[in-house]
């Protein structure tokens, strides 16, 4: 025989509660993973812009060294284009203790910011050899290949 009492079964899935932590937990986790992301941009778009920078740097530091004559003690500002943008160097020639030696520092910053400096670099420069020297000829062992 069946009864015809109705029987009170447990409701199976979450209450309101645990689907409220459970949404808690998980924007806590997206805003952690937004934050990740934004601070990798950021630091992507600096590394790109100080890779330029030095890029620039040595460049113009390697057209003095092919140069024909040696650069004037002083300092040096100009604008330049590279990788679609504009920016700024400031550049300083001085003497050294050494006579024939002078040191060249070049400072690479943004255009908009000329404060905001990317990348340092230098160099030391001999004079340039006179003209018409060819320099050493090296003679390889064994037959190799001649300069």
């Amino acid at each position: 025989m069946r009864s015809n009492h109705l029987e009170i079964r447990p409701a199976a899935g979450f209450t309101l509660i645990e689907v409220m932590v459970a949404l808690v937990i998980v924007a806590l986790g997206m805003m952690a993973v937004d934050t990740q992301l934004n601070n990798y941009a950021a630091n992507s778009v600096y590394m790109e812009d100080k890779t330029l920078a030095s890029w620039i740097a040595t460049n113009r530091l390697t057209d003095l060294r092919l140069q024909s004559t040696w650069p004037d003690v002083g300092v040096q500002e100009d604008d330049v284009e590279f990788a679609g943008r504009m920016w700024h160097y400031r550049l300083e020639i001085s003497k050294t203790d050494v006579t024939d030696l002078r040191r060249a520092d070049i400072a690479i910053s943004p255009q908009d910011a000329p404060d905001h400096v990317l990348d340092r670099e230098f160099m030391l420069m001999a004079p340039p050899a006179p003209p018409g020297f060819s320099g050493p000829r090296w003679l390889s062992v064994g037959g190799g290949a001649r300069r």
